[in-house]
């Protein structure tokens, strides 16, 4: 018995990655799998319809059932005919996990509007398209799981502008939806992870910007990894592998209470994020804040003693 047997589920993304490795553990918890996946290089561009076929193939070979789509699901065709292929193939569906993105990290100052808007659309459309398909469904039956995967990069990541207002985008559009879809019987769920693949090459502890530069991390006071010397697995701690246990957790029938949260996962270890909250703040009484008062009071009751990330 698998915690998704007999559900239809859609994993945009599906084809390598986190995706790849979402998909072969929904499949091996019983669901039917659409693998949705242009097989696009990580900057967005070309395609090889290969890349989701062979996911697929190495679910079928172990008995398990999926079917591809090979479509771009930043458009909508491609994301209606996703859903499509999830009700044709299962007669249902269950959970959508989006994985999809792709990234162009580039300063602002040199970044080209392809650039942007590539990005934009390859992160945060090919998340609303299959999400705005799928709630039609799921609202019609009254039951559905939403698990987006989204970043960090908006808590500073040098150089990739486009790829943290993406992050951002995602995560503001998990909570969203699930207000729009929580009265139906649907949750929504962000998940934020640090894996190694295509788009992030290196170890997690790799990704750290210069001495002297606070981290994303570091500015989420996100306690660094216990150590993973004795790391029990097969494969590498930031391996896609342990993204997907969360993701699959996420778009099974135990997760019905959870609705509207940001969760990270690093190393086999995973966090639960709080809503932003307010730090510090001036109070008027009333009246608006004089441009006068504000530059006295402003530096010495809201900005002193505040992180920044070129100086710690």
């Amino acid at each position: 018995m698998g915690v998704l047997d007999g559900n239809g589920v859609i994993v945009t993304g599906g084809g390598r990655g986190i995706g790849r490795a979402v998909s072969l553990l929904a499949a091996a918890e019983g669901a039917s799998v659409v693998v949705a996946d242009n097989g696009c290089e990580p900057d967005g561009t070309g395609s090889n319809p290969a890349i989701a076929r062979g996911v697929v193939a190495e679910i079928t070979a172990t008995g398990g059932k999926a079917v591809a789509v090979t479509s771009d699901m930043s458009t909508m065709t491609g994301a209606e005919e996703a859903v499509k292929a999830a009700l044709d193939s299962a007669d249902q569906l269950d959970a959508l996990i989006t994985c999809a993105g792709i990234r162009r990290d580039t300063p602002i100052w040199e970044m080209t509007e392809d650039d942007w808007d590539s990005v934009i659309d390859g992160n945060v459309k090919s998340v609303f398209a299959p999400v705005k398909f799928s709630t039609v469904v799921m609202r019609q039956q009254r039951y559905g799981r939403v698990v987006m995967m989204a970043s960090d990069a908006g808590l500073g990541a040098v150089g990739a502008s486009n790829y943290a207002a993406a992050g951002e985008g995602t995560i503001g559009l998990s909570r969203t939806v699930a207000r729009d879809v929580g009265r139906y019987g649907v949750t929504c769920n962000a998940i934020s992870p640090l894996a190694r693949t295509r788009m992030f090459g290196g170890a997690s502890e790799e990704l750290r910007p210069p001495a002297g530069v606070l981290s994303a991390d570091e500015m989420a006071r996100i306690a660094p990894p216990f150590p993973t010397r004795h790391w029990e697995g097969e494969s590498h701690p930031d391996d896609p592998q342990s993204v997907a246990p969360l993701a699959v957790y996420l778009a099974s029938d135990g997760s019905g209470d959870v609705n509207g949260q940001l969760f990270g996962v690093r190393a086999g270890e995973v966090y639960l994020y709080t809503y932003p909250g307010i730090d510090r703040q001036l109070l008027s009484y009333g009246r608006r804040f004089t441009m006068d008062e504000l530059d006295e009071q402003a530096p010495r009751a809201l900005a002193f003693g505040a992180s920044d990330p070129l100086r710690g």
